[in-house]
């Protein structure tokens, strides 16, 4: 692995990578929707209120389907192939760890010495 996260090879195919954990990100809160949306459905009384949550839960149904399809189009998921979902998760979970391996936080935080003059100097301030 290697430890230098600030080394642009270290940034190649991230777009993509990123692309993909915000569009699961979102097809879970779909999920989450449609299912809230169907407990509320189940729970309310008012034919008005219903028939607000039903057109939503329709909505939800449907952008929780686009979503699907666009992430199964682009590769980003394979609900019908276990084996290549399974490398794919494989492969997000050891990204997620060697990340977490990073010393993203070094110890020494100081930025002394990085500017070539204090904030203040231009009114007199002192230096640092």
């Amino acid at each position: 692995m290697n430890a230098d996260y600030l080394d642009p090879i270290n940034s190649l195919n991230m777009p993509e990578m990123a692309d993909m954990t915000f569009a699961m990100d979102f097809l879970l809160r779909a999920k989450e929707g449609v299912r809230n949306l169907s407990i509320a459905l189940t729970e309310t009384a008012s034919p008005d209120v219903r028939a607000l949550l039903h057109n939503h839960l329709k909505q939800g149904i449907a952008m929780h389907q686009e979503i699907t399809e666009l992430m199964i189009r682009k590769k980003w998921f394979h609900p019908y192939k276990l084996n290549e979902q399974y490398q794919l998760d494989q492969l997000s979970a050891k990204n997620t760890v060697m990340i977490g391996q990073m010393n993203l936080f070094p110890d020494d935080t100081s930025r002394k010495g990085m500017f070539d003059r204090t904030p203040d100097e231009h009114t007199g301030g002192h230096k640092a």
